[in-house]
């Protein structure tokens, strides 16, 4: 299996899917583990040792909104003070707050590659939906 951590040079250019996440999330290691079973090549790019640039928060944000993306169920979440909480309404509130804890995104985050339009975004793990957007398994892939 192809993993990396370097990130393309806009969000919508990888040659492959691109996986954010935290390796030790739960949600992160069954998704990985999904796509290892099937051989399918991705970049995993981990948000604790590289954070996450700005354009693509803000791709994120365009694309899917900052509801789809805060993870109010979380413990990053459940540690902020309740002032911090309730001061998070929009998505100017929320993009500075993203970028400082990129731990408060709710994972994975996955760019799909070859899509019609280039590319596809979905948020959390959905075996069944990946099923129809997770690329054919790469040829001499470790797996």
């Amino acid at each position: 299996m192809q993993r990396m951590t370097t990130l393309p040079s806009s969000p919508i250019t990888a040659p492959l899917s691109i996986l954010y996440g935290i390796p030790n999330c739960d949600t992160v290691k069954k998704a990985r583990a999904w796509l290892a079973e099937r051989g399918t090549a991705y970049l995993f790019h981990d948000f604790k040792k590289h954070g996450l640039p700005e354009a693509v928060l803000d791709h994120w944000l365009t694309e899917l909104g900052w509801e789809k993306l805060l993870n109010r169920q979380g413990t990053t979440w459940r540690r902020l003070d309740e002032a911090t909480r309730a001061r998070i309404t929009d998505r100017d509130s929320a993009r500075p707050l993203l970028l400082a804890q990129p731990s408060l995104i709710k994972r994975p985050v996955v760019q799909w590659s070859g899509a019609p339009s280039g590319y596809t975004l979905t948020v959390g793990f959905d075996a069944a939906a990946w099923s129809r957007l997770a690329p054919p398994a790469t040829p001499g892939a470790d797996t």
